[in-house]
């Protein structure tokens, strides 16, 4: 994404731009939002990537589950 400097605003299309990245960045930053802060998943303690991927798996199933709960 760009960024504005002091005495140098961004153009239309930056600002265009930025919009675009925002969109698409916004939809997958909520659910690891959610399971960082509610499931305290933020780092994974494990060395083989195996076992990172079934941690990271339930940490999804468990979103999805809570996901459920709100709808």
């Amino acid at each position: 994404m760009d960024r504005s400097v002091r005495n140098h605003k961004l153009s239309i299309e930056s600002i265009r731009r930025n919009l675009r990245i925002l969109r698409k960045r916004s939809m997958a930053e909520y659910p690891y939002s959610i399971i960082k802060r509610v499931f305290h998943f933020s780092h994974v303690m494990v060395t083989l990537i195996r076992i990172v991927r079934v941690k990271l798996m339930f940490a999804c199933f468990a979103y999805n589950n809570h996901a459920l709960k709100i709808l």
